[in-house]
């Protein structure tokens, strides 16, 4: 969230700038906030190795006369703009190489979206393909487990409504404004979402769903996610783009497999053939993960015998104690890379081994 009117205009003028995502994190890691990027000099910007000339004459030039616009159209909907030095930000998307500089959003983020699965396939899927999705969905979404997709046709719609008749929570991720109903037909699935869940999307309020947002876009479900199952793809889609985001990220992909004489599954069996955990039923995703659906408790942690644990996790649990300990001292220490301890601490916490504690430092609870 922002603070008052004029930070939520800087935050909305950066965001219409359009710069990449590295440029504009770099802006703020150089001067801030958005408002002294703003009031920077020419000299000044010309000392950020990310911003090319073309950026830094956004930067320089005047206001979008949007912004105004922006303000009507976020009160309007109820929405908000989350930056990412927010601590309302997506702890897993904040970890990835390139996370948005703002998110805007319909509906509501919450701590408990750090423990998600991406889903994601055909725009084209059978009625294998949509059935399948939906079914995981609503079995990760009743064990726990936000659902994160792209609200497109096929797959994506599936894997929202799965988790919606499981009474869980869901995030849509667009590859447009939040407020353009893109697929048109999906305006009230995005409605439904919005009341268990979010919209969300990082592109400037009115941007049209153009071809080359979407590649970006996958980028923030695998980056919102703990891992990334693809249920149904053709070897060419957007689908097995956000499946390479989220190996590139550190998060595990999975795959269902399907009938080989359908183009539409051999995206998932190329996946499988690289290593992609193969998946048909939800339970599948639950036993990887190394936790148990059969909870009672209604916060749904999960318990677990250390000696169960991987490699991984015991190297990070071994450091924690009653005392807190910084992510960052986590990664110093054991080595591992930044987006691997960030997943590795939201597992720890799902099977009730650790605990979040303020400052973005962890404990042991057992």
């Amino acid at each position: 969230m922002v603070a008052d009117e004029t930070e939520l205009r800087a935050w909305l003028r950066l965001s219409r700038l359009e710069l990449t995502a590295r440029a504009a994190n770099a802006l703020i890691d150089r001067f801030g906030t958005p408002e002294a990027v703003f009031e920077a000099s020419e000299e000044e910007l010309s000392r950020v190795g990310e911003l090319t000339d073309k950026g830094r004459e956004k930067v320089l030039g005047p206001p979008a006369a949007a912004v105004d616009k922006d303000l009507a159209v976020l009160e309007r909907l109820a929405a908000t703009v989350v930056p990412v030095v927010s601590g309302l930000y997506p702890v897993m998307l904040s970890q990835i190489y390139d996370p948005p500089v703002v998110l805007y959003v319909r509906g509501k983020l919450a701590e408990r979206d750090k423990m998600a699965m991406g889903i994601v396939g055909s725009r084209r899927a059978s009625v294998y393909g949509r059935s399948i999705a939906e079914r995981i969905a609503h079995d990760l979404a009743g064990a726990g487990l936000t659902i994160v997709s792209g609200g497109a046709r096929g797959v994506d719609t599936s894997a929202h409504k799965g988790a919606l008749k499981a009474g869980g929570r869901t995030v849509a991720v667009l590859g447009c404004g939040i407020d353009v109903n893109y697929p048109p037909e999906n305006s009230k699935l995005f409605d439904a979402v919005c009341e268990s869940g979010a919209v969300v999307s990082e592109f400037p309020l009115g941007s049209s769903p153009e071809p080359w947002r979407f590649p970006p876009r996958n980028r923030v479900i695998s980056g919102m996610s703990l891992g990334v199952l693809v249920c149904q793809s053709p070897e060419a889609s957007g689908a097995l783009i956000t499946a390479g985001y989220a190996g590139e990220q550190g998060r595990d992909v999975y795959a269902v497999p399907g009938n080989v004489d359908d183009e539409r599954n051999r995206g998932c069996h190329k996946l499988i053939k690289d290593g992609a955990t193969l998946v048909e039923s939800a339970q599948d995703i639950l036993e990887e993960l190394g936790v148990s659906s059969d909870e009672s408790d209604e916060s749904r942690q999960m318990s677990l015998d250390l000696s169960a644990l991987s490699d991984d996790e015991q190297s990070v649990t071994s450091l924690l104690s009653l005392e807190p300990v910084s992510i960052d001292a986590i990664i110093e220490k054991t080595g591992m890379p930044a987006p691997l301890v960030s997943s590795t601490l939201t597992i720890l916490e799902m099977k009730n081994v650790i605990k979040r504690v303020p400052g973005n430092s962890y404990v042991r609870v057992i």
